[in-house]
């Protein structure tokens, strides 16, 4: 039995997506980053002689140098309403066996168990009362960017390539419609924006481009061939395997474009980080992925990339396990005797036994991660009136890699979204900028967003700024990367406690898939790890047993270990694993 208990009133904690009031929202939550005081003052009480406390941080610690910019009339949205907002709804929980909804009163914790309730909305029959925000969920839909796709690395001027004069006529049928800041505020919740952007490219994309030669793309399909069963000719690679990936491409006789495209638009790795092998392994995933669904390598969620932390936050309820969102945790408590952590206590002093505990690593209190080093993740979002990409057709999801200007300095990944992926408004374009952070976000991206983008409020602007797609809104800022740290730099955690981490900055989901795998196979070495979900229509329950009266987790601090079963969690938050009684 699991128990997901999350001290934030939205699910996914840094993988969330938002409305745009939502988003509004956590930027003024974590500009002003007040301290949480809502401790029972009573619950040192439920703490036995022979165990010890680990305390749990107050303060979420992981999103710091947030700026957000209007670049448009922002006073004349003062009195404008976001069109379609529902009334709040109430939380529901399991009610026995029966699964039967009731609002929870007002002095218990919010609770979602049981199935939720939920419609598929297809793109075109979209209205603006959809679920839109990290509070409000729907089916996650995978939508594959077949024919519609587009990547590309930019170097000195790559998005010039293939772009012809317009005559000034042509320039104004092109011009883009007026969007309003008050018009972004009104169709907010048409917009789900990502945290942490995860995402496209054609198969064709790459060996279509003006820049290479017929003779490189000869020269790059005969390494791209070697690239696929790399591991069958170690005595190619073996040397170069404590260089980098940019240094191996130095040596396979590939001209510095054909070197430059590998490392960027194929592999999508740093020029300076990457070893040989790690090139390998991305360069041979990239090509796996072609052809798997349509003509691209990528699969981008729609509604946002948010969407899928809720999808297994509901697969988790369906299974009986319990999500409870505003439901803090005091503190783990430890056996000293045997080291184990025996519960948790949460914030209305309930003591709450379990035999594993999954924690987000954002909970961890500074004394516990003396010796942690992080690294930080630079992010910026942006809402503009027109794509990055000078071309006709309707792209779905575009990516772009900006290559570093100076070397040493990180490539930044532009995902480029538009209304079709039920992440904006129409006549809009949602654009994510990551990269390993040097610095504050802003003086990171700010420089990629000016050479890409028109920041001029003014009316007047020089024709070459006047072509680039105008930022409407733009926010900053710097996310915490945890994803390197090892257990074992956190000082005093029991056996039975495993740390989640926060959101990479690479492209794909690959770290938390692998992350959930190794805390799953160390509890449950024996099971299998997520299996496909049977039918429900299928799932045949034993009357004996269901058991409405008991939840299955323990408020006495004298509650006993009870035995193994199947089941275990992961999230983005603090997390309690309660197994089933013996018969």
């Amino acid at each position: 039995r699991v128990l997901h208990v999350d001290s934030r009133n939205y699910y996914g904690g840094n993988w969330a997506s938002f409305s745009f009031s939502g988003l509004l929202s956590w930027i003024k939550e974590n500009q002003q980053k007040t301290d949480i005081n809502d401790e029972c003052e009573d619950w040192r009480r439920l703490i036995l002689e022979n165990e010890e406390v680990i305390s749990l941080s107050k303060k979420d610690k992981t999103i710091q140098h947030v700026e957000d910019f209007c670049f448009g009339d922002q006073d004349s949205a003062e009195d404008v309403e976001e069109a379609g907002a529902l009334p709040k709804l109430p939380v529901f929980g399991a009610s026995g066996a029966e699964g039967v909804a009731q609002e929870s009163e007002k002095e218990s914790p919010p609770v979602e168990s049981a199935l939720p309730e939920v419609e598929s909305v297809e793109p075109e029959k979209a209205t603006g009362t959809e679920p839109a925000s990290a509070m409000e969920g729907n089916d996650t839909e995978i939508t594959s960017e077949n024919e519609s796709s587009h990547s590309g690395a930019l170097g000195e001027s790559p998005l010039e390539s293939g772009k012809t004069e317009a005559a000034p006529s042509e320039i104004s049928a092109q011009e883009p419609k007026k969007i309003t800041y008050s018009q972004i505020v009104r169709e907010g919740r048409r917009f789900n924006i990502d945290l942490v952007s995860k995402v496209p490219c054609s198969r064709a994309d790459v060996f279509n481009s003006r820049q290479l030669t017929m003779v490189e793309k000869r020269m790059l399909m005969k390494f791209l061939t070697f690239c696929l069963d790399y591991e069958q000719h170690p005595d190619e690679y073996q040397d170069y395997e404590n260089s980098t990936f940019a240094q191996f491409l130095r040596t396979r006789k590939l001209t510095p474009s054909l070197q430059h495209f590998i490392l960027h638009s194929i592999a999508m790795v740093s020029e300076t980080d990457c070893s040989t092998l790690e090139g390998l392994q991305a360069t041979k995933k990239f090509l796996q992925c072609l052809g798997r669904y349509g003509n691209t390598p990528f699969l981008f969620p729609l509604y946002g990339q948010g969407e899928i932390p809720q999808c297994f936050c509901r697969m988790c309820a369906v299974f009986g396990g319990i999500y409870c969102l505003r439901h803090s945790v005091q503190c783990l408590v430890v056996d000293k005797e045997s080291g184990r952590c025996k519960a948790i206590v949460d914030h209305f002093g309930q003591r709450i036994s379990a035999n594993y505990f999954i924690v987000e690593d954002s909970y961890l209190s500074e004394s516990v991660c003396t010796n942690v080093c992080y690294r930080q993740i630079s992010r910026a979002v942006l809402i503009t009136d027109q794509s990055v990409l000078n071309t006709d057709s309707e792209q779905q999801v575009s990516i772009l890699t900006v290559p570093p200007v100076d070397l040493g300095k990180p490539a930044v990944c532009v995902i480029e979204l538009c209304s079709s992926t039920m992440t904006c408004m129409k006549d809009t374009y949602l654009v994510h900028l990551t990269c390993p952070s040097t610095k504050t976000a802003r003086e990171d991206l700010e420089p990629v967003v000016r050479k890409l983008f028109n920041l001029n409020t003014e009316k007047e602007t020089d024709s070459e700024e006047l072509e680039k797609p105008r930022v409407l809104w733009a926010v900053y800022f710097n996310m915490r990367d945890s994803s390197g740290v090892d257990k074992n730099s956190y000082d005093g955690l029991p056996s039975n406690v495993y740390v989640c981490s926060g959101p990479d900055s690479a492209l794909g989901n690959d770290c938390a898939v692998k992350q959930a795998e190794t805390i799953f196979q160390e509890m449950f070495p024996t099971e299998e790890f997520c299996p496909p979900p049977p039918n429900p229509e299928d799932i045949i329950y034993d009357e004996d047993e269901i058991v409405p009266e008991e939840s299955g987790f323990s408020n006495s601090a004298e509650a006993k270990p009870e035995s193994s079963t199947k089941e275990g969690s992961s999230g983005d938050s603090t997390a309690v694993k309660k197994e089933d009684n013996e018969e």
